[in-house]
């Protein structure tokens, strides 16, 4: 179960993905570090499945934060991000979401995106 200790020092990389537990937690989160990859997932989708190890990768490979969201647990937080598919990935710099993208995206993609706020 996710803890504050699983926000971690601000700025600070998180080297696995964090579970959110709620809007506040994920408020925190995203504000306690520069770069967080959030994705909005479900254990029943396919798609998110595939997408698990290449996240978990990129939270060890780069500066980034990945913090997972089951949008079965948290359908208003979900909603409040206008999730409407599963996986949807929203990114966070300095505390404010600049971009959401909806569906699989390949590792190197997703590198780049997140090596455009951390560099």
């Amino acid at each position: 179960m996710a803890t504050d200790a699983d926000s971690g020092t601000p700025g600070q990389s998180i080297d696995e993905p964090v579970s959110i537990e709620g809007e506040t937690h994920l408020e925190d989160v995203t504000a306690a570090h520069d770069v967080v990859l959030v994705d909005f997932y479900a254990d029943w989708c396919g798609p998110c499945q595939m997408l698990e190890p290449v996240l978990e990768g990129l939270a060890g490979e780069t500066a980034a934060v990945i913090a997972k969201v089951d949008v079965d647990d948290h359908q208003q937080l979900a909603g409040a991000f206008g999730v409407r598919g599963v996986p949807t990935l929203a990114l966070f710099a300095d505390g404010e979401q600049v971009e959401q993208h909806t569906g699989v995206l390949p590792a190197d993609r997703l590198r780049t995106l997140i090596e455009g706020y951390t560099e």
